[in-house]
């Protein structure tokens, strides 16, 4: 499995709001957050472009206060506004490492984050800098993977590297069972039939529409970024 290369130019690194929490049960954990800021920046160090999304919820999640009787809209805004938090954190962690970062997001708010204007976020990623995308589209009823599935695409990103706490995509929960079988690699339509749960299906659909590839891998594992960019490590490639 030597497929992922260091002559990506420019990917996509899409990770849970969870991720940042480490041991903690709710909000953001700093030797976490720069432990991954660390992860980026190896990768940065490569000059590969580097785009990020970051999920909310470590904060607060859209769907549960929905489900908690909570209106959906309010709900899934108030998680954009989580991801703004996750953002601005990771930013912080980067540049204590040197590494330029701007947080662009898709909710205007001048006086933390830039707006999204696709052409100055490309301009931005030529000029080395960490771009990361905060608020997700910008609209309810969309998740934070739909989010980095669509700014992948309008960045012309070479791949989405989806970073979790297992190595890759399994048939069902490695850590419930034991005998959970992991795939090396697996086409967009398996992912979808079998409720593999990469992604949800609006981002595996919209990856596949435009035959993005998707690499899921640990990001528990110390330089796995890194080392999967350059075809070593464990981990599971979605394409046809």
């Amino acid at each position: 499995m030597t497929e992922p290369r260091t002559t990506y130019d420019r990917v996509m690194l899409k990770i849970s709001g969870e991720a940042l929490m480490g041991d903690t049960a709710f909000g953001l954990n700093p030797p976490t957050v720069q432990r991954i800021a660390r992860e980026v920046k190896s990768v940065h160090d490569l000059g590969v472009e580097i785009c990020m999304v970051i999920g909310g919820g470590n904060i607060f999640r859209g769907l549960q206060g929905s489900a908690q009787g909570m209106e959906r809209t309010t709900a899934d805004y108030m998680g954009m506004l989580a991801t703004v938090m996750n953002a601005l954190a990771m930013q912080s962690a980067l540049e204590e490492l040197g590494i330029h970062t701007r947080v662009i997001s898709a909710i205007t708010m001048n006086e933390v984050a830039e707006p999204y204007i696709r052409r100055r976020a490309v301009r931005h990623l030529e000029k080395k800098r960490v771009c990361i995308f905060a608020a997700g589209t910008g609209n309810p009823y969309f998740t934070t993977d739909t989010a980095a599935t669509l700014r992948a695409n309008e960045m012309a990103c070479q791949a989405i590297f989806k970073g979790t706490k297992v190595d890759g995509v399994y048939d069902k929960d490695p850590a419930k069972h034991a005998d959970a079988k992991r795939f090396d690699r697996v086409t967009y339509d398996e992912v979808l039939a079998q409720h593999l749960g990469v992604m949800d299906a609006s981002a595996i659909a919209l990856a596949r529409d435009n035959q993005l590839p998707i690499v899921v891998f640990s990001l528990d594992e110390p330089g796995g970024f890194k080392g999967i960019l350059a075809g070593e490590g464990t981990y599971t490639i979605v394409k046809d």
